[in-house]
Parts: C-alpha cells; structure tokens; sequence
C-alpha cells in the first residue's frame, strides 16, 4: 500500500487550513466565498461588503433572476481588477427557516466542489450560518470545515485521477470575538472530517487488499501515521486465542476462508469513567459463506466492514481529539467464504458465554461475530456497549439508504442518541425489540437461532444480539445501506460514506 498515494494522507499533507482575522474584501487568493439566503434582494454582511466593492454587480445579478439563493446554487462572478481575487463565488443558502448544521455541510460541500472545477488553489470563505443564519460560531465553523473536506474526498488509490486539489483554505473574519470559537470548530471539524475520510478509504479498499491480516497491519500504521502510538493501546487476538475464549459464533463464520479472523482490540484510557465499549462488525468479504449471495452485486459485499471501519475512524478521532474516555473498540474481523470447511446450515455452535446457536443462515453472519464481540466486552465488564454493523437487508428495506435503525435496553441512551444523530446529520430511527419477536428466534436443538426469517428481520437481528447482552447498557445500530453511495452527492462521493464516525464520536465524547 502506498500511503502517499491515499485520499486520507493527501488532506492531511496537502491542505493547509487556516483562520484569518480580516475583511473578506482584503483576501488575496483564487476565489472568495459568500451566500446568500432564498429571497435576500439587498445582500448584507460580508455578502454586501463584496458587492459594494463589485459596483453592486451581486444586487444587479439578484434582480435579473440570475442568482436566487436557492439551496447550494453555486454562482462565479469574475472580478477584474476590483479585488484581490480573480473570482467570487457566491453560494445559496436556501431559506433561513430551514437552514442547519447539515445544510451547512452540503453547501460547503457545493462550493468545494465548484472551487474544485475551476482548478482553484487558495481558497478565502465566510462562516456560512454564523450570523444572520443563527448557528453558533464553533458549531458552524466544525460544519464548514467537514462539508469542505468531506466534499473535496476521492479514493484513488488504483485509478490516476487528475490533481486538482486545493492547496490552502482561508476562513476569513473580521469580528476578533469569533476568532477562538473558530479555532475549535476548525480543530474538530478537521479532525473528524480526515476520520471519517479513514472510514472510507477502508470501506473503498478493495477485499483482496484488506484481508482480516491486511487490516491489522493497516490500524497499526494508521496509528503511527496519525502520530496516537503512544494514545491507542493495540492487541489483536488470533484463533488459538480465540479459540481459547471459546468464541465459536465467531470462528464459524471464518472457517470457509483461508485468510484467517482477528479480533482486534483498541484501547483508549485517560479517564476514571466507566468502560465504554465500541464494537464494529468488521466481514471483510461476505460471499454469504453455503448460503451463497447472488453473484449480481456480490462486489459491495467488500463493503460489509463498514461497521468496523466507523469504530475505527471514532476512535482515531477521539484520541486525536483527547476527549477524556475509558474506551475499547472491538474489531472482529472475518471472511465468510463458501468451501470444504466452511459452516453449514443446520449447524450448532456455542457463543462464548457458552449459549448454543443453531445455525438457519450462513449469511446470517455478522451477528454471530458481534455475539462473541459482545460476550467478550462484557466480560471486561463494560458498563455501556455500542455496536455498529450493515447488519440486515431488513434495516434496508424498511429505511433505504439515509437512515440506520437504532435498537437498545436503555431508552434514555437511545434518546441521547437519537439527539446526537440530528445534530451530525446522520440519520437514525429506533425500533423496538418486543419481547414477543423472541418467539421468531426459538430453535428446538439449541439455546436459538441465529435468524428469525424474514419477518421483522433488522428487529429479530436486535433481539439476537440482546440476548447476548447480561449488565451494560446496550444499543445496536444497523446501517445496512448507509455504507456507500451509488452516486455522489454534496460531500458525499459514490461508494464508501463513513457513516457513523460523526455520531459515534459526539456520542462517546459529549453524552458518556
């Protein structure tokens, strides 16, 4: 792997971001950002101040219907000689009513975008939403920076894509006040935008090149690159280890495969807190194992460690951070292959807190390897316990490809979650685990089975997962469908998403 080469190192060396206390109309550079609200006909603030300097030329553009404000219309207007920059760019903000922290990504995502096709290399920005829009100066500045570095991602790690990128991004304000809760909001917004960024170039990574031996020796070189050597503790566990735990759930799902299963362990310790755990379902190939998948689409299925790489990109992100946490992050990593040894429907194995499964589906994985996951938290007696997982096609079906589904023993737990998930943007719904969808999961030779059918399944998938949960608080989150995109959008580009790191990391660092 040549790490050089990789999207998440190319931001990190390439593009420097920095703050600057002066007037918009004082930046020197290729392009200077401004917006404007829906309906806005005499543009004020730093807006106003760039048109006057313009000989009003925004106004006049405003009433002949060219520029509308309408939400992320990105609009270049040439500046000869006026200003210090050759071009402005001026981008909607939509109407204020309905203007927010993820409005924000998405047109910062736009204007980085447009910056991109003209070849931009030095970029000066207002803090869209810091002042008439309302948001906090902090807030919207994190949202500004994520919106532009999620936007400016591309993985191209085996495709030669032409180098445009921005060299250096200015955020530009006059008011002195600002300048500290800028700072933060820029420190943060870097942090978990280049995380999230981690997330993705694993999840774009193709399965030959990230075995569950491949992405051990990855985190480890993540961890140095990101300079945490000496912030995240790292162990991985190997079969005879597992074997030793008696983690049979999780064995049986890597016993088709030559490449053999890890159980990868992130510590991160700076607090007396209780110990929180992250778990992340981390099946680096998931050809369905004897329940063979369709082969039309199998390629996503390089996607199915997208749970493992948000819990990776969080924890990267909370050390870099240095939220004050007690923290373990489990990675168990698999490959679930079809061949001689691999495990058959009708099988039973024993999970290690020493429950039998019969096992209905071999694509029914994942959960087996979260089961395992979970026991082993448990038994380092973790007091809250978050897994993460593109668990179901039934989360899929019930909620498409924007929203994840949401399950737990602890409403009020899920509620700080749902909370946090409005703010980062990333969408999550909860779903009940009733008792009674227990019933779907009773096997008549084993302690249960490991699918209910397909009834219900993303709820059923939950009810499984629960009964491996003894004392913590417990919540489970299916993003089945939210790991990649067919297409791009404002700061998301097709395939890998991320999904997750944001929330995760707000979760453990404000409401834990």
């Amino acid at each position: 792997m040549n790490l050089d080469n990789h999207s998440i190192y190319d931001i990190l060396k390439l593009m420097k971001i920095e703050i600057i206390n002066q007037k918009i109309t004082d930046f020197a550079g290729d392009v200077i950002i401004v917006n404007l609200f829906e309906g806005v006909t005499s543009p004020g603030g730093a807006t106003g101040a760039v048109d006057r300097a313009l000989n009003g030329i925004i106004s006049r553009l405003i009433k002949k219907g060219e520029i509308k404000g309408e939400f992320a219309e990105t609009t270049i207007i040439h500046t000869p000689e006026k200003l210090k920059t050759e071009r402005v760019l001026v981008v909607g903000l939509g109407k204020q009513k309905e203007f927010d922290l993820e409005q924000l990504r998405k047109i910062a995502g736009a204007a980085a975008h447009a910056c991109r096709k003209i070849r931009a290399k030095r970029i000066g920005t207002i803090v869209h939403g810091a002042g008439i829009g309302g948001i906090a100066p902090e807030k919207a500045c994190q949202a500004l920076v994520e919106g532009t570095i999620l936007g400016l991602y591309q993985f191209k790690e085996y495709k030669k894509i032409e180098n445009s990128q921005i060299k250096e991004f200015a955020i530009v304000e006059l008011d002195k006040k600002k300048i500290k809760p800028f700072k933060k909001g820029l420190k943060i917004g870097e942090i978990l935008a280049q995380s999230q960024n981690i997330a993705r170039d694993l999840i774009n990574e193709p399965a030959n090149n990230l075995t569950p031996e491949k992405l051990e020796t990855r985190i480890k070189t993540l961890i140095k690159t990101t300079g945490l050597s000496k912030v995240i503790g790292f162990k991985c566990l190997y079969r005879k280890d597992l074997e030793k735990f008696g983690m049979g759930a999780l064995l049986s799902v890597s016993q088709g495969s030559c490449n053999e299963p890890r159980l990868i362990i992130l510590r991160l310790k700076n607090s007396n807190k209780p110990l929180t755990t992250l778990i992340g379902k981390t099946v680096t190939f998931d050809s369905g194992g004897i329940s063979l998948k369709p082969s039309a689409g199998m390629g996503a299925m390089k996607g199915d460690m997208a749970g493992g790489a948000a819990v990776i990109g969080a924890t990267i992100a909370l050390a870099r951070a240095k939220a004050r946490i007690n923290l373990m992050t489990l990675i168990p990593a698999v490959e679930n292959m079809p061949s001689g040894s691999a495990s058959r429907p009708g099988d039973v194995v024993r999970a290690m807190n020493g429950k039998t499964i019969e096992i209905i589906s071999t694509d029914a994985e994942g959960r087996m390897t979260l089961a395992d996951a979970i026991c082993y938290a448990e038994k380092q007696k973790a007091e809250t316990i978050i897994d993460i997982a593109t668990l179901t096609g039934g989360c899929v079906i019930a909620l498409g490809d924007l929203t994840a589904a949401v399950m737990g023993n602890d409403q009020r737990l899920i509620d700080k979650l749902l909370s946090t998930s409005k703010r980062s943007g990333e969408h999550l719904w909860q779903l009940p685990l009733f008792k009674e969808y227990s019933e779907q999961l009773k096997s008549e030779i084993a302690d249960l089975k490991n699918s209910g059918g397909r009834k219900a399944s993303a709820i059923t998938a939950g009810v499984f997962l629960q009964s491996f949960v003894d004392n913590a608080r417990w919540l489970h989150i299916d993003m089945a469908g939210k790991e990649s995109s067919e297409k791009s959008g404002f700061y998301t580009p097709a395939g890998g998403t991320g999904f997750g790191v944001r929330t995760l990391f707000e979760f453990v660092n404000e409401e834990l």
